[in-house]
């Protein structure tokens, strides 16, 4: 944007503070290479535009806005004589992209004094060689240790999540092993009670009987009911009952597992009825070890598919094996990651979804969008649990306009008013020392906003607060360098 050019007269840009401690000749080089520019109420420049002025205010008023998602938030206003902005990186040359970093706009007839890009960095590098080197030092550490940290944060969560998936993947595994050494047990006493059968005096046709009565038990425990506690005591209670009207010893060891298997009275008055009287005792025995074993296996499946889904989950959350800038299902990045914080929640967390699977799947950087659902929800765990009582976390999902909603929800205390503007800012954290960084949000902020162009935002009360993330439907992905703030 270009305003009208007005002379300049280095007695008026002496008054402005930047220029007070100048020497006329230093002033006058300023007046040649620079100019006093007059713009009417509009825009001056645009954020991401190449940066080729810097600009000090004489006289008027200047709105700074940064664009958050498709829109621009103001981040200040001003009418103080002397205020500047532009390319203020520009002494830093090509060592980082030369774009204004915000939008600038004045409500009112407003003048400048603009000074090119290039004698902008020139008269930095010439007059204050030191203060440029310094500021150099504090760009560039300050993007160094940012980094740093930035990285130091991913490698906290990946540990915390390696202890939670190693945690979560020993349970299956340890059952399996359990099961898997019971099942060999019992397979052993399948193979004593088969050699007692076959040497007792049962006819060819009981043995049939026998066999085709495992088999139709086999298929009853693939069915058995879930029973509530009351339920299966009270079946518990009639099958030993049964069990001891029918002479056999110590059925109350047998009738809990006749229970979970789903047999009851009727089928066994069915088995009864089709082996002899003299048999029976040794058909319960066969049949408990059948029995036995389907469950056993049962276990073992169970634990084992346990284990391949979180091994998937694993796998879906750190996106190894899959392009970096991609078309995701939001829902499968948030199942994973679900899964792999499941060891932090603990019996007083209740997760619920409210998921719109009717929303479309979005261009995305699928890792770290799991980073940011890992920051939002490990934070609204930590905010339930710091009530002492049981809470909710909600992950709902919803279409909005051009734009796919994620909302994470819990019933923790809130975010008081007076930090509310705080809570993305680097090194802010409400957590104890050692517990956080303080960087959890403003990644995820710089993951949503600069890498995703959506938006971050909170509302919170005591007892709702919910963290927003708005991703457009259609997008470009952003180079890989990180969008620093100016130093």
């Amino acid at each position: 944007m270009s305003g009208q050019v007005m002379p300049c007269a280095p007695d008026e840009i002496s008054s402005l503070f930047l220029f007070e401690k100048l020497t006329p000749e230093q002033l006058g080089r300023l007046c040649a290479e620079g100019r006093v520019e007059r713009f009417e109420a509009g825009p001056v420049y645009t954020e991401g535009a190449p940066a080729t002025c810097f600009y000090v205010m004489i006289e008027g008023t200047v709105v700074l806005s940064r664009r958050v998602g498709a829109d621009d938030v103001e981040v200040g206003r001003t009418s103080q004589r002397g205020v500047y902005s532009g390319a203020m990186q520009a002494y830093l040359g090509d060592r980082v992209p030369q774009t204004y970093n915000n939008s600038m706009r004045v409500t009112e007839r407003t003048r400048f004094f603009v000074l090119p890009a290039q004698s902008f960095a020139d008269v930095m590098r010439e007059w204050f060689p030191m203060a440029a080197h310094l500021l150099e030092g504090l760009f560039f550490g300050s993007r160094s240790t940012q980094q740093a940290i930035g990285q130091r944060e991913r490698l906290l969560a990946l540990g915390s999540l390696s202890a939670g998936l190693t945690h979560e993947l020993n349970n299956p595994a340890a059952a399996a092993v359990r099961a898997t050494e019971s099942l060999r047990e019992r397979v052993g006493k399948m193979r004593h009670k088969l050699a007692v059968i076959a040497k007792g005096p049962y006819s060819r046709e009981a043995l049939a009987e026998l066999i085709e009565i495992q088999e139709r038990t086999a298929e009853r425990v693939a069915k058995a009911p879930v029973l509530s506690p009351l339920e299966a005591s009270d079946q518990e209670d009639r099958l030993t009952d049964w069990l001891d009207d029918h002479g056999i010893q110590e059925g109350w060891r047998v009738a809990p597992t006749f229970v979970q298997a789903g047999l009851d009275t009727d089928w066994l008055d069915h088995v009864a009825a089709t082996v002899a009287e003299d048999i029976l005792p040794g058909a319960i025995g066969w049949l408990n070890y059948t029995v036995e074993t389907e469950l056993l296996m049962d276990e073992i499946n169970d634990s084992t598919t346990r284990i391949s889904h979180l091994v998937d989950a694993a796998k879906q959350y750190s996106q190894l094996d899959r392009a970096p800038y991609r078309v995701v299902d939001v829902h499968e990045l948030l199942d994973s990651t679900l899964v792999m914080l499941s060891g932090k929640f603990g019996p007083r967390v209740r997760v619920v979804k409210e998921y719109d699977r009717s929303v479309p799947d979005v261009p995305a950087y699928p890792a770290e969008l799991n980073q940011v659902w890992t920051n939002l929800i490990d934070n609204a765990v930590f905010a339930i649990g710091s009530t002492g009582r049981d809470g909710t976390l909600t992950v709902r999902t919803a279409r909005e306009g051009d734009r796919l909603l994620v909302e994470f929800r819990d019933t923790g205390p809130g975010i008081p008013a007076d930090i509310r503007s705080r809570i993305f800012d680097p090194f802010f954290t409400t957590k104890p020392v050692g517990e956080g960084t303080g960087l959890g949000l403003d990644i995820s902020w710089r993951i949503v906003v600069s890498k995703h162009h959506g938006s971050l935002q909170v509302e919170s009360v005591p007892g709702d607060t919910r963290f927003q993330v708005l991703l457009p439907l259609t997008a470009a992905p952003e180079s890989d360098e990180d969008d620093e703030e100016p130093a």
